[in-house]
């Protein structure tokens, strides 16, 4: 512990991680829930529900890998007239 006011997991401190006994409470509490909420699943997907289509192949094949492109900024664009300049130093 370095003394400061909230360290990362102690006990009190919402920003920490949950203690494995109340994640595994929760599993538990959730188990009896699980075939009504897969069964749920199947009647939106036979509805064919976007968000149904959706959750099914995000945790069936996983999330599509995002691209970002990343441009360049070239000389020119950075370019300012002297009206410009005298604009911004105001």
């Amino acid at each position: 512990m370095d003394n400061r006011k909230f360290n990362k997991g102690t006990i009190g401190n919402a920003g920490g991680r949950k203690p494995k006994a109340e994640q595994q409470r929760l599993i538990e509490n959730l188990e009896p829930m699980h075939p009504a909420a897969l069964e749920a699943l199947e009647m939106a997907l036979n509805d064919r529900q976007n968000w149904a289509v959706k959750l099914f192949f995000e945790y069936f094949y996983g999330k599509p890998t995002a691209h970002v492109k990343m441009e360049s900024i070239t000389q020119k664009s950075m370019q300012i007239t002297l009206e410009e300049f005298n604009t911004l130093k105001q």
